[in-house]
């Protein structure tokens, strides 16, 4: 492990909460700050009973004034820009010479403002986003992609493997932000053919079990198929990363593909399909949830 350190953890979400947790159970001093005030002294109360060095700031510049390290994973890119470059922003109370880590997701756009605004203070910049939902986050077995420096990753690894199972180094600013696009992408096209396939396997009165386990052994195989065919075939859509976060993320990706030039066919289309799920009163229902647009046909 590497030595201790005053860490600030901005942002107690569903992912934040236990990644700070994480931390502080390494032995790290963490200082949190969260916009709901309840939720951040729930978080407090449960690390403290676990005999945890943590504390609760009443601003982002308070949490970050006295860290070596500010993390944060808040919601999209007005709610980093509020909490980093805001008033009581973490990029103006960080001392010169430490590191700033980002966990959200945001526009590659936003992640090189903060670069460039966390470069004009002396300050590090990593921006970091995280793969592997809320289970992962509990877990520890995040896959984390990263842009930033060399320097600034070489002081940001060792910390993250608290809750990591992968750490890669992508490129420079906006890298990081760039390649969990690519992620995200992945997964709609993924979940997009899967809903297609389980109704199809519905509707032709296949044995769901069996018809899982003939083809999640070969080329089919992913993830999604892994951990999702046998809830999206029960209808159930309770697994913490919501429609409403997946549509941010893709228009994130379609904003980038536009700037680059580039025809994004197949994510287009599936976000189309999520705005119907949405429309539906679907947002919060977990990714899978896509699924639920397309009608049970009458078994043969």
């Amino acid at each position: 492990m590497t030595d201790t350190q005053t860490l600030a953890f901005i942002g107690l979400g569903v992912m934040g909460a236990p990644m700070a947790g994480h931390l502080a159970a390494a032995g790290h001093r963490v200082i949190a700050y969260n916009r709901t005030a309840a939720r951040a002294d729930l978080w407090m109360a449960e690390q403290r009973a676990k005999g945890h060095d943590v504390a609760i700031a009443a601003t982002p510049a308070q949490a970050a004034k006295d860290a070596d390290i500010v993390f944060a994973c808040v919601g999209n890119d007005e709610d980093l820009g509020q909490i980093a470059l805001g008033a009581d922003g973490a990029l103006d109370a960080m001392r010169e010479g430490t590191l700033f880590v980002d966990h959200t997701t945001v526009s590659a756009r936003m992640a090189r403002q903060i670069d460039s605004e966390a470069q004009a203070r002396g300050i590090a910049a990593v921006d970091a986003p995280v793969s592997g939902g809320q289970a992962g986050a509990e877990n520890g077995a995040l896959a984390i992609m990263c842009g930033g420096s060399e320097a600034a990753m070489e002081r940001a690894t060792p910390v993250m493997d608290c809750y990591a199972a992968r750490i890669v180094h992508v490129g420079e600013a906006g890298a990081g932000q760039t390649a969990k696009m690519a992620n995200q992408m992945c997964i709609a096209g993924v979940l997009g053919g899967l809903s297609e396939a389980i109704r199809l396997a519905e509707a032709a009165g296949l044995d769901m079990d069996k018809t899982y386990e003939a083809i999640s052994g070969g080329a089919a195989q992913s993830w999604q198929m892994n951990n999702r065919w046998p809830t999206m075939a029960a209808g159930e859509f309770d697994f913490g990363f919501a429609i409403d976060w997946m549509r941010k993320d893709l228009g994130y990706a379609l904003e980038e593909a536009g700037k680059l030039g580039l025809s994004s066919p197949i994510t287009s289309l599936v976000d189309q399909f999520y705005a119907e799920v949405q429309a539906q009163d679907g947002g919060r229902k977990d990714t899978s949830a896509l699924i639920t647009r397309l009608p049970k046909g009458a078994q043969t």
